[in-house]
């Protein structure tokens, strides 16, 4: 669950709810622990204070750091259809990727970069401000921000996917070879071995040292999040190089059963969704595309009313549909369905229904291609 806050370069920020709790976690460490053992001066009200001050720091340079990889991305072309914050930081999401090894490696690259140069800005307020006379509170904030962006752009730079390193192994690699599949399998092979040396690192840290208990917990799962990221990379560039060079109107279903808007919701249960197969129908008048009815469509409308209330109020209309043209490419309907979580498209030519694309169609080319080992990369 994530709410949006707004755009930057026009791109919407999405804050997830783990942000939260990350959130108030870093602000609670810092003023119980951290503050109180580096800056004993301060009363505990100030460690609160600066604590929230620094947690709220920390994240705006991470949506910095976040910008600076969806600059890139736009000045080249690339769209970026929301950046969220999360648990572990921030993510871009772009509904495409960088067709050029050089672009990725820029795009990966920046995210770091702009992490030290925020510590390196941080570092030299720090500086000053303790020879001008700064009160400690806000050498405090500035001093653990230094270090922290430090840090983050150090952790990014470890060569293991979903981190920024990873995806300039992946990018060099790429260049190298002049095949992303096994420059991203290569890549994928290196973070795995980093997770699993992780993976035991924090287990061997709780069972020598109960003390730095948290420590090897934390260890481990970073370390599972590298291997899980890793497996995820690999498998979304698996299916997007099997889908290459196939549109949407090559797989999609052509032939539909569609309702109109005049009957009832009763007799769309009756005819429709206890004869067919299907969770959902276009619905049509006049050769036009009206809007889709679906089985949620359905069950938003109480029993007793579905007698006499019509498809036409219970579908979702053409205005607030997701769709596709035909000539857009079957790898550009697989990120639309994830972008926005659905598992079907309608595929319009204007306002004309043209056919249907589902998650299950793209799924079933991906496994025939698969199976029949057919490789037709534009990477290689």
């Amino acid at each position: 669950m994530s709410v949006n806050i707004g755009k930057i370069l026009g791109i919407p920020i999405r804050i997830h709810w783990t942000l939260w709790f990350v959130f108030l976690l870093i602000a609670w460490s810092l003023a119980v622990g951290y503050l109180p053992y580096t800056y004993p001066s301060l009363s505990a009200t100030t460690d609160w204070i600066v604590g929230v001050a620094s947690a709220f720091l920390l994240f705006v340079s991470v949506l910095v750091h976040e910008l600076s990889h969806s600059y890139i991305a736009k000045k080249n072309g690339l769209p970026i259809a929301r950046i969220t914050l999360f648990f572990f930081g921030g993510v871009s999401e772009m509904t495409q990727e960088p067709q050029d090894a050089s672009l990725e490696v820029r795009m990966a690259a920046a995210g770091p970069l702009t992490s030290f140069a925020i510590a390196a800005v941080l570092g030299t307020l720090w500086y000053v401000g303790g020879l001008v006379g700064f009160p400690l509170a806000v050498l405090a904030v500035l001093g653990y921000n230094a270090l922290i962006n430090a840090a983050l752009g150090a952790f990014n730079l470890i060569p293991a996917f979903p981190l920024d390193g990873g995806r300039v192994l992946r990018g060099s690699l790429w260049r190298s070879s002049k095949n992303l599949l096994s420059a991203t399998r290569n890549a994928t092979r290196v973070s795995e071995v980093l997770s699993l040396l992780m993976i035991a690192a924090g287990l061997l840290l709780v069972v020598v040292s109960p003390d730095n208990f948290i420590d090897g917990i934390w260890i481990i799962f970073l370390g599972w999040f590298i291997w899980s990221g890793a497996e995820t990379s690999l498998q979304q560039t698996q299916m997007t190089e099997a889908l290459h060079g196939i549109s949407v109107g090559d797989i999609m279903t052509r032939n539909l059963l569609t309702v109109g808007p005049d009957i009832s919701v009763q007799q769309l249960v009756n005819d429709y969704f206890l004869v067919h197969p299907h969770g959902g129908y276009p619905v049509v008048q006049n050769d036009k595309l009206q809007g889709v009815v679906t089985m949620s469509s359905v069950r938003a409308i109480p029993r007793e009313k579905r007698e006499y209330e019509t498809v036409g109020q219970a579908m979702v209309p053409y205005q607030r549909l997701l769709t596709i043209g035909p000539g857009a490419s079957a790898a550009e309907a697989l990120q639309k369905l994830a972008q926005y979580n659905v598992g079907r498209l309608i595929v319009t030519d204007g306002d004309r229904i043209a056919g249907i694309i589902t998650r299950g169609d793209l799924m079933k080319a991906i496994r025939t291609r698969q199976d029949l080992g057919v490789q037709n990369s534009p990477y290689r």
